[in-house]
């Protein structure tokens, strides 16, 4: 696997006003959104890790009042970059998320807080990577931990 080129988060000036494009993804498609007459600042990355995330964050902070951001690629990735963003102080009006209909989604375990990636559909079961429980995973999702709820499959039948 080639490496990511290095991400231009420096490049976006302090006070920019316009549309940050963010992608995820090893084929770095640029964010679909056409952004008509305002200025864009385009980042590409693989995923949505602490060094990428951080690279977000950089770019948000040199932002203005008035940037709309545009997330695209796999749920697990958009969802992780909404949260970033979140906390930065975006609201959900000024976040545009595309994600890809495929991939990977994350469950967070409602008994130790772990988060496990998988790829399984709503309703399937999955083993928390975190405690071990299998959890039934649902639709239910979390903008704030940017993942999906996970809860005990077994816990009625449990002493």
């Amino acid at each position: 696997m080639r490496p990511a080129p290095k991400p231009a988060a420096v490049d976006c000036r302090p006070g920019f006003r316009g549309v940050i494009r963010a992608s995820f993804g090893p084929d770095h498609v640029p964010a679909g959104c056409h952004t008509g007459e305002l200025p864009h600042h385009d980042l590409r990355f693989d995923a949505a890790d602490p060094n990428s995330l951080q690279d977000l964050r950089t770019a948000l902070a040199h932002s203005r009042v008035g940037v709309r951001l545009v997330l695209a690629g796999p749920p697990a990735d958009v969802h992780a970059a909404a949260a970033a963003a979140a906390e930065c102080g975006l609201m959900d009006e000024e976040i545009i998320l595309v994600r890809e209909e495929v991939g990977t989604r994350t469950i967070y375990c409602g008994h130790c807080h772990t988060p496990t990636p998988t790829t399984q559909p709503p309703g399937a079961e999955v083993d928390c990577r975190g405690c071990g429980t299998t959890l039934s995973t649902t639709d239910h999702f979390s903008r704030r931990i940017g993942g999906y709820l996970g809860f005990s499959a077994y816990a009625e039948e449990r002493p």
